[in-house]
């Protein structure tokens, strides 16, 4: 954790570890995982709010908790940008980390794989591999998206690859 700033490293001293090394095949151990990745993810969200720093919303999609989906934004010039999130839990996990999927920004960014999943091999990969089983969603949030939108999101307005809602509104409409 050297080099990281101050706040996040408070931020993931703050979110649970999970002890379970548990995948979506691994039957009641799964369920097990499940009960810790949410209590991580209701903490996160929790600290996030008191914070006044929320910025995502998820969900699981599916009875499984094999597929989720949900808001993120990102305030930029004090304008909120909102995408769409996605992700599925490989079946490798927790060895392997979840994909996470921005289908909004595809093709809007080097920073992404085909389908909006954005590129987080360098820098959190080694580190999930590392933290594995301890990492969770939540931590894959905050260590993986966080900064990936911090760092994308204020170039693609920037370049004008992306616009605010209102701006697109105002300029369909004149």
């Amino acid at each position: 954790m050297e080099g990281w700033d101050p706040n996040t490293k408070s931020t993931l001293t703050q979110i649970p570890l999970l002890a379970t090394k548990a995948g979506p095949r691994d039957g009641a151990a799964w369920t097990q995982r499940l009960k810790e990745e949410y209590k991580a993810l209701i903490t996160y969200t929790q600290m996030n709010k008191s914070n006044d720093n929320d910025w995502f919303r998820i969900s699981a999609a599916n009875p499984e908790g094999t597929r989720w989906t949900g808001k993120c934004w990102y305030v930029y010039n004090l304008l909120k940008y909102e995408f769409d999130l996605q992700f599925d839990i490989p079946v490798t996990y927790p060895s392997t980390a979840p994909e996470l999927e921005l289908p909004q920004l595809d093709g809007k960014t080097q920073k992404m794989y085909r389908g909006g999943k954005i590129c987080l091999t360098v820098h959190f990969k080694p580190l999930w591999a590392k933290n594995c089983p301890r990492f969770g969603i939540a931590h894959a949030l905050c260590l993986g998206l966080a900064p990936w939108l911090a760092a994308e999101v204020p170039i693609l307005v920037d370049s004008g690859m992306i616009k605010h809602k209102d701006d697109a509104t105002t300029s369909t409409e004149s």
